[in-house]
């Protein structure tokens, strides 16, 4: 195995480059933890993907499951985004397993609010019987 020393020039020279050829990101968005609430026998694990300053687009990673009932709820009707002035926001697209089954996963999508709210929270209305299950973050 060969083994390379980079002098601390190189090491910055070579970062550079891949900044600007764009294998390294320029700016990287805000991590969120994941949020979860296991109601009435219905787990829902929400993890929002990182948020950049030109995203039009935020996504949602969604997990479900139960050993109750089957998962049958169209989540683009009983969820909405709020942001922290109170804007609501319909999701546009569910990317991901169909209605139906004890397991669920996939991507939900709603168009950005304008600007960065400094908190904003996913609803979920009547999933698994739960009038509703709300999760929140801070982007600051």
């Amino acid at each position: 195995m060969l083994k390379m020393r980079l002098s601390p020039r190189d090491a910055v020279v070579l970062t550079c480059g891949a900044i600007v050829f764009g294998t390294l990101p320029l700016f990287a968005g805000p991590l969120f933890e994941a949020r979860s609430n296991d109601t009435a026998g219905v787990s829902i694990v929400i993890k929002p993907k990182p948020i950049e300053p030109s995203t039009t687009v935020w996504e949602f990673d969604v997990t479900m499951n139960t050993h109750v009932k089957p998962l049958t709820e169209d989540l683009t009707a009983v969820s909405v985004l709020i942001e922290n002035k109170g804007q609501r926001i319909k999701p546009i697209a569910w990317q991901g397993d169909k209605p139906g089954g004890h397991h669920r996963r996939g991507v939900l999508q709603f168009p950005a609010p304008a600007g960065t709210p400094a908190t904003f929270e996913l609803q979920m209305t009547s999933v698994g019987g739960v009038d509703l299950r709300t999760f929140r973050w801070e982007t600051k």
